[in-house]
């Protein structure tokens, strides 16, 4: 009976040690497999001398301690001085021993960080340190990540501060903990338990994002609802700002346009009226009762249905200039949204935002910051970067991007989006001549502007791998790594993420970091080639209709967007067409506007092209349409075998979650190409090239289907 009890041990033991759930994310300090340099750790780390005593250095003590004990599988003593090869982490300010080592830190802000070997005392030692208590976080939270990817810290010399100033998550979570384009379960604020039951996770969420260094979360949906400006819920907010604040986290919330008439019992909204703006510097004022360091609001107006200063003949600048005057007495800040589109402006809604914004610049109060989704239309798979970038010099923009993937497959598609989000930085705006790129645009550099951000809308949510898909935890990790150092590469940031997230052994890294990095353009390529857009399911967004025409608006149907006929497929935007491309400078426009020089990869976005156009393969544009599809399902069953070849190097519990979703994705990959080839091969009247597998189905099957239950609508 005992041999059977001490086998059960051993053998779920074994298998605690190997199987993962992903709740632990990039932070899981599992011991580090390489012997000799886990030795080498060992030998250059003798303890930890950790001055200070706020809520944030003992955060980071806490982090820290639990990280060497977990990757270096022995508990560190806690010195009280520092002996030779310690960790010393804190400010000159907090201890004279730190003051005496002379390091410069007078370039890393506040909330930089230097990693250093020093001599202190004449022992050897390494320092993480800054000119805040969270500055010294995120040194530590390098500093693991270094041992954690097995690089060499026996000599370091790091210095490191962020280009973006405001690093965010915007929560699109709704009050009864449904998550609009949320695919990864119910919202993880618990409203109803709140303030009085604190989870663990929202710990942990700290936890995530400190080490990544975001440092901003927007908790409430964009489509608002003012209850959450009320007493109950500014109760449950506080509480969850007391949880975030050691590290270095600010709370933010949405607010509805009409909350006056809404809780406030005032007949009208107008941003010009005295008795509203009186009515919002209360509130504001009462909100900072609550949570002391409250970063500001986000604003969604007049747009999709919802209220804003329009409804009052104000400009978005009054409605933002009203909430900027009650917040600047605190340090807030507003956040003015500029995704805007109109059903009584008939013109192409690529070109709406730029024509309400681009006159307004320098309008708005200081502490308005303009948040621009990257691209003109709305989070496409591929898209042309927004013409607002650049055309605003007077106003700090603050870019926005979508982690959660609304049109990329949801969460059981593989599709890593650093790549989209550098696509986006590193275009060029021309707007100062060349080399003014967005991300000159976003980090203030261009303009001079000291107030910056980078948000993504949260792919967060309750399932215990917060995200779904395993994989797409690497987009959280990669907006946060890019709003720190938009100068990072997509493959450094991949390589970074799978050797926290999964393994450093070269055999795992090599086939799945390339996985990683092709894996976006191949989901373009069998959902919207060629620039193709916006061709989703109508709603939900999930999977292919580019055959709806029955919407609401026109802008929300397919239909509108590819405008495909017997003759040819594609939206003019050049002169002869909405002229949208006279919003960008004329390098950009010259690049765009002649069909034979534009990039394939744009060509439907900018022209309307003829099925027999030739392409730069020699092909047609029928039959590059074609190979484009075909070969992009292609692509997706080589991603199938590549992770199928990893069984021996990754966990059994992600492996098959993995496999299962490759699955999915690849059935999905073929759907998108025989529904859309079906419907466009119905107005080109032309067949599939020879050699290609036949579609399942009929194309009255695929416009069949109906997804009632389709998440995050």
């Amino acid at each position: 009976m005992k041999l059977s009890i001490i086998v059960l041990v051993f053998v779920f033991n074994c298998f605690s040690a190997f199987a993962d759930n992903g709740y632990r994310l990039w932070l899981r300090y599992d011991p580090i497999e390489n012997v000799q340099l886990k030795q080498q750790y060992n030998n250059a780390i003798s303890g930890v001398f950790y001055p200070g005593s706020s809520s944030t250095i003992l955060a980071a003590k806490s982090e820290l301690v639990s990280g060497l004990k977990g990757l270096l599988s022995r508990q560190l003593a806690e010195q009280q001085a520092p002996a030779a090869n310690s960790i010393v982490a804190g400010t000159p300010s907090t201890a004279k021993l730190i003051a005496s080592a002379n390091v410069d830190l007078s370039a890393v802000g506040n909330e930089g960080y230097i990693i250093r070997t020093v001599s202190l005392n004449g022992k050897k030692t390494t320092l993480i340190t800054g000119n805040t208590d969270i500055g010294v976080m995120y040194g530590v939270y390098h500093f693991l990540r270094l041992l954690q990817a097995n690089q060499q810290i026996s000599n370091l010399a790091i210095t490191s501060t962020p280009k973006i100033k405001l690093r965010l998550l915007n929560h699109w979570d709704n009050l009864d903990r449904t998550v609009e384009r949320g695919y990864a379960g119910f919202s993880i604020w618990d409203w109803h338990r709140l303030p009085g039951y604190l989870d663990q996770r929202y710990t942990d969420y700290a936890r995530a994002n400190a080490s990544i260094g975001i440092n901003g979360t927007v908790l409430t949906n964009v489509n608002a609802n003012a209850l959450v400006l009320t007493k109950p819920y500014l109760e449950k907010v506080s509480a969850l700002a007391k949880v975030f604040r050691p590290y270095g986290i600010k709370v933010y919330l949405t607010a509805r346009f009409s909350a006056p008439v809404e809780i406030g019992g005032l007949k009208s909204a107008d941003p010009l009226d005295p008795l509203v703006q009186e009515w919002w510097k209360q509130k504001i004022a009462e909100i900072y009762t609550y949570i002391p360091d409250f970063g500001g609001i986000l604003v969604k107006a007049n747009s999709e249905g919802q209220p804003g200063p329009q409804n009052y003949g104000r400009s978005h600048a009054d409605g933002a200039n009203m909430f900027a005057d009650a917040l600047a007495p605190h340090g807030g800040i507003v956040m003015w949204r500029a995704f805007v589109y109109s059903n009584e402006t008939p013109d192409d809604r690529f070109k709406q935002a730029y024509n309400e914004f681009k006159p307004l610049d320098g309008k708005f109060r200081k502490n308005v910051m303009v948040q621009v989704k990257n691209g003109p239309i709305d989070f496409q798979p591929r898209e042309p970067f927004h013409p607002l970038f650049g055309a605003m010099p007077g106003t700090p923009l603050l870019m926005e991007y979508q982690v959660t993937q609304e049109y990329l497959g949801q969460a059981t598609h593989l599709v890593y989006e650093a790549p989209l989000f550098k696509e986006v930085l590193d275009a060029d705006t021309y707007s100062k001549g060349a080399g003014s790129t967005v991300a000159k645009v976003i980090d203030g550099s261009l303009d001079q502007h000291s107030l910056t951000g980078m948000a993504g809308v949260a792919n967060i949510g309750n399932d215990i791998n917060w995200t779904g898909h395993p994989f797409a935890q690497a987009n959280w990790y990669a907006l946060g790594r890019l709003a720190w150092n938009t100068g990072l590469s997509s493959a450094q940031i991949a390589d970074e993420w799978l050797r926290l997230t999964f393994s450093n052994k070269t055999a795992f890294i090599t086939p799945v970091k390339k996985l990683m990095l092709s894996s976006r353009d191949l989901m373009v390529n069998y959902m919207t080639p060629l620039g193709l857009h916006h061709i989703m399911g109508n709603g939900h967004h999930y999977g292919p209709a580019p055959w709806t025409n029955r919407a609401a608006r026109a802008d929300w149907d397919p239909v509108y967007y590819h405008r495909a006929d017997s003759i040819a497929i594609g939206f003019d935007r050049t002169a002869t067409g909405s002229n949208a491309l006279a919003q960008y400078a004329p390098e950009v426009r010259k690049l765009y506007e002649n069909v034979n020089t534009c990039p394939e990869d744009y060509l439907l976005w900018f022209h309307r092209v003829l099925w027999t156009h030739k392409m730069k393969s020699g092909r047609n544009l029928w039959d590059e349409l074609c190979f484009k599809y075909y070969s992009a399902v292609d692509s997706v069953r080589l991603m199938q075998q590549t992770w199928n070849a990893q069984k021996a190097n990754v966990d059994a519990d992600r492996f098959e979650q993995v496999k299962m979703l490759l699955a999915v994705q690849e059935q999905e990959a073929v759907w998108w190409r025989d529904a859309c080839l079906l419907y466009f091969q119905s107005y080109s009247k032309r067949p599939l090239p020879e050699g290609y597998e036949k579609p399942a189905h009929n194309l009255a099957y695929y416009q069949s289907l109906r997804f009632p239950y389709a998440p995050g609508n």
